[in-house]
């Protein structure tokens, strides 16, 4: 009887062992993205490392709420915020953990960790303008870059989300800013030109950003201010009179980025994610795969998509910039709004 209790006892123990180191293989994610993207990243992960990943998924404003409320009680359970970037994450940067990737080397200079940031970068997402192409033939018009946006033909023609709540929308505001302020987004030029938007834009404000691509798709608007993936994914599917343009003035390239939170119970899986999603592994499969731009150096995009090196690019444009000017620069475009209802 004593064998066998000492027999039962032992397996208890290995079974207790066992379950505990199940335990520590355990990832959990609140995540903002698509789910074609999480789809592609998180099986192969999985595969790869043999960590077991639960995915919370909504908004970015939910996840983040939810982030927020955990480190602020203490209470953490989640690893991984995988939603946004630094421009919209910046004020709250205290909820995440510094961690530089061990693949950080590997990036564009461009989107590489200084050492001492939360956000380790892994896909850029240009704006871009999507333009029904037969409605601007009707019209007479062309639209090349920002500066066609002000046409009178164009007047109640435009959508755009709300900068102040959407980070496609904000994207593309400060790319006319900074492409219509001469790479100053906070010049006196840059919100004359604002001024002039809001006029043709007209009170076109959408509420999600599928509404400004689905719009120009269907024939409601000729110009939508939106991001680049379900733009191209549009232009190429070839159902639609529709095409993709980056303005000849300039494109801003964001990093999206991946988010360890302070705190994480799974500190040493959560870091073994952000250099998986930031491999060469896992950014050519989703690069192959999606509209996605990788911020990783020797990896191209896919055949829809059109090469970084036809596309002019801000040279002035900074992340951090943007990120700490952020809150001026809604107050601004709030205060510019009411002028132009005035």
């Amino acid at each position: 009887m004593k064998k066998l209790f000492a027999i039962l006892l032992t397996l208890c123990l290995l079974l207790g062992v066992s379950s505990f180191a199940m335990a520590e293989e355990t990832l959990v994610i609140y995540s903002a993205r698509n789910e074609r993207l999480n789809n592609i990243v998180i099986p192969a992960f999985e595969a790869k490392t043999g960590i077991h990943v639960e995915m919370v998924t909504g908004s970015s404003g939910e996840v983040l709420q939810r982030v927020k409320s955990e480190v602020e009680s203490g209470n953490v359970t989640v690893d991984i915020h995988w939603a946004a970037d630094e421009t919209m994450l910046a004020a709250n940067r205290d909820l995440f953990e510094v961690y530089v990737s061990t693949e950080n080397d590997n990036l564009r200079d461009a989107f590489k960790n200084d050492g001492t940031n939360c956000f380790n970068n892994a896909y850029a997402e240009p704006n871009v303008m999507i333009v029904n192409t037969d409605m601007l033939k009707e019209m007479g018009i062309e639209v090349n870059g920002y500066a066609d946006l002000i046409q009178p033909e164009l007047k109640g023609k435009i959508i755009s989300a709300d900068p102040a709540n959407s980070s496609s929308a904000f994207q593309c505001l400060i790319g006319m800013l900074y492409g219509m302020g001469n790479g100053d987004p906070m010049s006196a030029e840059a919100w004359d030109f604002i001024d002039k938007f809001l006029v043709n834009l007209d009170g076109k404000i959408a509420s999600s950003s599928s509404q400004v691509y689905n719009g120009v798709a269907n024939g409601e608007y000729a110009v939508g201010l939106s991001y680049e993936d379900p733009c191209v994914e549009l232009a190429a599917a070839g159902t639609h009179p529709v095409k993709v343009v980056y303005a000849v003035e300039g494109t801003i390239y964001p990093g999206e980025s991946v988010q360890i939170i302070k705190g994480a119970p799974h500190m040493e899986a959560a870091q073994k994610f952000v250099d998986f999603v930031l491999s060469q592994e896992s950014q050519e499969a989703v690069c192959a795969a999606l509209n996605l731009r990788p911020c990783r150096d020797g990896v191209s995009v896919n055949e829809k998509m059109t090469p970084d090196s036809e596309i002019k690019m801000f040279d002035t444009y900074s992340t951090t910039y943007i990120a700490e000017m952020k809150p001026v620069i809604v107050s601004t475009y709030l205060d510019h709004i009411e002028m132009t209802l005035e």
